[in-house]
């Protein structure tokens, strides 16, 4: 056996059957394959992972700044604010002026006249109560009569007989 060991060189040659060597080629071509296709899903997920984590940290920033006006504000926020002051002074003013004529509204009160038809219609709504009050016992009055003329008819009917 130690004359069987021969030196390796760039010269020494294998004698390999030819479907191992398109074997081993094959599948070191598919393992380069997959290996590129793992490693570009890495790369395209990781530049994802950056971009969503910038897009994050910007909103983050917008969410907080522009509540507070840092971030500056819409041309129809503005327009509104202006509204919204104009419409306030103008309120301001209109109830300084109510404050400075209130005199009347302290001292209001129906004219005379119509105090005194309130008057006339509480003593007609009175005067109605007694009057309702004096039918009612005159209705009672007269069915009451009425029954007594009917006992008195009754009462001669059956003597008479």
């Amino acid at each position: 056996m130690p004359d069987q060991v021969s030196s390796v060189s760039d010269d020494t040659q294998v004698a390999m059957p030819i479907r191992n060597i398109i074997s081993i080629v094959a599948g070191v071509a598919v393992a380069t394959w997959a290996y590129s296709g793992v490693i570009e899903r890495l790369n395209k997920l990781e530049t994802n992972s950056t971009l969503n984590q910038q897009d994050i940290e910007l909103n983050n920033e917008f969410r907080i700044l522009w509540p507070r006006g840092e971030m500056g504000h819409l041309p129809a926020d503005a327009r509104q604010d202006m509204e919204i002051e104009a419409l306030t002074r103008y309120m301001e003013n209109i109830l300084e002026e109510v404050e400075e004529n209130d005199d009347w509204i302290d001292n209001f009160g129906p004219p005379e006249g119509v105090l005194a038809t309130v008057e006339r219609v509480r003593d007609l709504q009175v005067d109605m109560t007694l009057l309702q009050d004096q039918v009612k016992r005159l209705q009672a009055a007269i069915e009451e009569v009425i029954e007594q003329e009917r006992q008195e008819d009754y009462d001669e009917r059956t003597r008479g007989k």
